[in-house]
């Protein structure tokens, strides 16, 4: 089938045209004009068209992406994820049919409540008889096995947006379309299915609409009314709270929280589940997971879990703001948190506005009774910290080692060139003892998938190719990951990071979980040793990372904790990325 793009008709505007012998060639122009700058592909009989098209981009000195092998779909998705929280530019992933979209497994759960612009797609299985079109079927019976009735419909919960490629479809409008999408403001996933007699149908050049002729909307302005009245409750409040999960996604909103915070003597909490760093995690301000229960005023700042309703929450007196793209969180079926006020708005937008209404209405009686409260901040802040390092190192030489003190030392390593990934969980909370204070360089796991890390740091190193990449993660977390493929990719495209591997052959869902749900005395797991709880003797983290290529160490020596660390280190700077498995005790029972 030969079709001439070029000459289909547009709105009127004029439309980029680019050469283009077939549809692949037309979508690979069209992600290029969108800034996609990599396509993280696992390979299937389908999707051979991004080989051919970048490669041919390439050979004639086109703008194409870079095509990114990374030999399992998890983690592929997840590395998309990762480039995309570090870089603020769009990634596209790709994978053959219904089989390798059911590999993305819980990456896509990830990425619907990531925030993030990614596009995933997935090769469809050819549908036309045998000899009929260019890509129809051919070869083995799998090829009927792989047509679904709706492909689409695996991942359509988690997207924002999806489509079936067709043959009538302008194939370089509906790449620009989806990223489109994919772009705006809430930011998220898109699907689309790219059947192979469609990529490679025949045209004669191409004309389509760019990602940026489409148009990216701009993020939303606060409504003026709604910003004079959480100033105002602010500046009267005994004692706020910001609270924090999300607004990071933006670099460019930590400094400018800094100075409203600065100026109203604001402490700044995390909200129920952490995401993005939004506020120097050493700043005498940062308060980490402070009580609510006396909060008068709370700004909740783009965020999805404000606080944890059974254990954390304010009272019923305390007046509630909270501001995001999408505040009523449409895309979580019941939600029970209460609010005051709800405002539809970018978090830049609000901060500034915010601070900008605060200089006007504040009295230097405000401002000295701010600053008294940003001092007990500062006191209260300095206390935690060195109560968590003293702490830490009480518990320096204990065998198996302690976690606090792993966490502690991991602390102690990093600098101001680092990007870190924790994936760590609740009883093991690495963010309280980092001093992280760049933008941009602390990301938690977005969403309740395990598994993120490993693949999210290789796309992060990727996109910071002159940073320190360090991942931390339990060990129940980095074999849900598939690491050995992100470890391959990370050796293969030099692009290493380190991982630090918590390992204590437990779920704390299947012991601690138990625990609390059934008691400890009178619960039949708990009399069964929490049988399914642990996965003992563990799988040896040091020679799978060998095996893949890259640098392997199993620590089990307290004394040689911090030493390790800096081999891991050393190694990643030299270009081999680099596995620390830290033995640790078994939850509930003794090694």
């Amino acid at each position: 089938m030969n079709r001439h793009v070029g000459s289909l008709r547009n709105d009127g505007r004029a439309w980029i045209e680019v050469p283009a012998d077939d549809n692949g060639d037309a979508m690979i122009a069209a992600m290029a004009e969108a800034g996609v700058e990599y396509v993280f592909f696992t390979s299937g009989s389908e999707i051979g068209f991004y080989q051919e098209a970048i490669a041919k981009a390439h050979a004639h000195g086109r703008k194409a992406p870079k095509l990114i092998t990374v030999t399992h779909e998890h983690a592929s998705l997840n590395a998309a994820l990762g480039y995309a929280a570090v870089s603020g530019k769009p990634a596209v992933t790709a994978a053959h049919v219904d089989c390798g979209t059911q590999h993305y497994g819980g990456a896509v759960h990830t990425a619907f409540h990531s925030g993030l612009p990614v596009m995933i797609t997935g090769g469809g299985s050819p549908t036309s008889y045998p000899g009929s079109f260019n890509g129809a079927r051919d070869g083995g019976g799998h090829i009927w096995l792989q047509q679904s009735f709706d492909q689409n419909s695996i991942v359509r919960q988690y997207t924002k947006w999806d489509h079936r490629m067709a043959l009538q479809d302008n194939p370089g409008l509906m790449i620009s379309r989806a990223l489109q999408v994919a772009c705006t403001e809430p930011k998220g996933p898109v699907y689309l299915t790219l059947p192979r007699e469609v990529s490679l149908a025949k045209v004669t050049g191409a004309k389509f609409p760019t990602m940026a002729q489409l148009g990216v909307a701009k993020p939303a302005a606060p409504d003026a009314e709604g910003i004079r009245e959480i100033a105002a409750r602010l500046v009267k409040a005994e004692n706020p709270f910001v609270l924090v999960a999300r607004s990071g996604r933006n670099p460019a909103t930590v400094p400018a929280l800094v100075r409203l915070c600065e100026l109203l003597g604001l402490p700044v909490a995390q909200s129920g589940l952490r995401a993005y760093q939004c506020f120097p995690l050493n700043h005498p301000l940062y308060m980490s997971g402070a009580s609510l229960k006396d909060a008068d005023v709370i700004l909740a700042l783009d965020v999805d879990i404000p606080w944890l309703a059974d254990s954390n929450p304010p009272p019923d007196s305390a007046w509630v703001a909270i501001t995001d793209v999408e505040p009523s969180k449409r895309r979580v079926p019941t939600m029970e948190f209460t609010a005051d006020l709800r405002l539809t708005a970018d978090s830049l937008l609000v901060i500034e506005a915010l601070e900008a209404e605060a200089q006007r209405i504040v009295t230097p009686d405000d401002r000295r009774r701010f600053a008294s409260r940003a001092a007990k901040c500062g006191d209260s802040s300095a206390k935690r910290r060195q109560a968590l390092a003293d702490d830490a190192k009480s518990r320096a030489g204990k065998n198996p080692i302690d976690p606090k003190w792993l966490l502690h030392c991991i602390g102690n390593m990093l600098d101001d060139n680092c990007i870190v990934f924790d994936e760590t969980i609740a009883q093991n909370q690495l963010h309280d003892y980092l001093r992280i204070s760049q933008p941009g360089a602390y990301f938690h796991n977005p969403a309740s998938s395990g598994g993120w890390s490993p693949g999210a740091a290789f796309g992060a190193k990727l996109a910071a190719p002159g940073k320190d990449v360090i991942a931390v993660t339990g060990d129940g977390f980095y074999m849900f990951g598939t690491p050995i493929h992100a470890l391959w990719s990370a050796r293969h495209y030099k692009a290493p990071f380190m991982m630090v591997v918590l390992q204590n052959r437990s779920y704390s869902t299947g012991t601690l979980r138990i625990n609390s749900v059934y008691g400890s005395e009178n619960s039949y797991a708990a009399k069964a040793d929490y049988d399914g709880g642990y996965f003992d003797p563990p799988i040896d983290f040091a020679k799978e990372a060998e095996a893949a290529g890259a640098y392997g160490e199993n620590v089990t020596d307290p004394a040689q904790v911090e030493a390790a660390l800096q081999r891991g280190l050393k190694s990643i700077r030299e270009g081999i990325p680099a596995v620390i498995s830290v033995w640790l005790a078994r939850l509930l029972q003794k090694d």
